[in-house]
């Protein structure tokens, strides 16, 4: 048995739409920051004696189909028959617009290619992860990850010297229950429904670029200032999609005006947000107590989390 810790990562240039579902290979690139206050933690034990997979997640018996058809890659790889027993606990609310499948598939990964006897080079094992869940890839990196939609997808590790004064306080939104649209069928959607994905993709190499030179710069407010728009951005795509996809809530709104009213009065705050209603917000150490208090008063919002940046995907025993 082989178990892993993987942390979940935050979109700073968003990730929304596909190039080939079926591979899971993204449309355009994305710029993300791991956060070590979102862990999954995953053990996969291969047994020849199992008739098929047999999933626990969260301490209950969960469909298998999809980590079935993960585990077939690792099992076609290594040459591999036996199936598989996979237990994941996710220390933060599941399918509710937190990277969990991010966090998820990345363990998973690296448990399972481990367990199964093969030991992958990051970029492999990156583009292993994408095969799971798209922004998986780069969950396999710590801190500011750069994910390439070229070739085989994989995420590549960037260096910054933000990465010891950034953090990002996440206003978790209605007790993180599920989320009433999927990502994966949510971004196919918005790809076939809305008129302003191509608007969309022509955006994103130009935040790409500009955010990857923030990063590289030591520049919080030009990165803040990327991400919040394209966090905007991507939600516009998705809300002119037809029916139109909608994450936001009453309190999500609430929450991103404090995040304005704090940055007007001099506070370094920009808000992102997922596939779902929560509001995460880029901010420094210094200002991430204060960033907390103000979104703890906001009705609507049920725990606030601050998290530094976190490390790579590991494996702990």
């Amino acid at each position: 048995m082989v178990t892993v810790k993987a942390c979940a990562n935050i979109a700073l240039v968003k990730y929304w739409g596909k190039r080939d579902s079926a591979l899971n290979l993204p449309a355009a690139g994305s710029l993300s920051l791991t956060l070590g206050a979102l862990v999954t933690e995953t053990s996969v034990e291969f047994d020849r004696s199992l008739a098929e997979d047999e999933l626990v997640l969260d301490g209950a018996a969960t469909d298998n189909a999809r980590v079935t058809g993960f585990l077939d890659l690792v099992r076609d790889r290594a040459k591999l028959p036996a199936r598989a027993r996979v237990t994941t606990e996710n220390h933060f609310p599941t399918a509710s617009g937190l990277a969990s499948s991010a966090s998820g598939f990345a363990a998973l990964a690296l448990a399972a290619s481990r367990a199964a006897g093969l030991d992958l080079p990051p970029a492999e094992l990156s583009a292993l992860a994408r095969r799971g869940s798209g922004s998986a890839a780069r969950s396999i990196f710590g801190g500011f990850v750069r994910m390439r939609a070229e070739g085989d997808a994989h995420a590549e590790p960037v260096s910054s010297p933000l990465i010891d004064k950034v953090r990002m306080v996440v206003a978790i939104v209605g007790g993180g229950a599920p989320k009433s649209h999927g990502s994966r069928d949510a971004m196919e959607h918005t790809t076939q429904t809305s008129p302003l994905y191509k608007a969309w993709l022509d955006l994103v190499p130009k935040d790409l670029a500009a955010a990857e030179a923030a990063v590289a710069n030591g520049d919080l407010e030009a990165l803040g200032e990327i991400a919040e728009g394209s966090s905007f951005a991507m939600h516009a795509c998705a809300l002119a999609a037809r029916p139109a996809i909608v994450y936001w809530q009453p309190p999500t709104v609430s929450l991103l005006a404090r995040v304005r009213e704090l940055r007007k009065g001099g506070t370094a705050a920009w808000a992102t947000i997922d596939a779902g209603p929560h509001v995460k917000v880029l901010t420094t150490a210094e200002d991430a107590g204060e960033v907390r208090r103000e979104l703890f008063d906001v009705d609507g919002e049920t725990d606030v989390i601050v998290s530094e940046p976190g490390g790579p995907a590991q494996v702990v025993s």
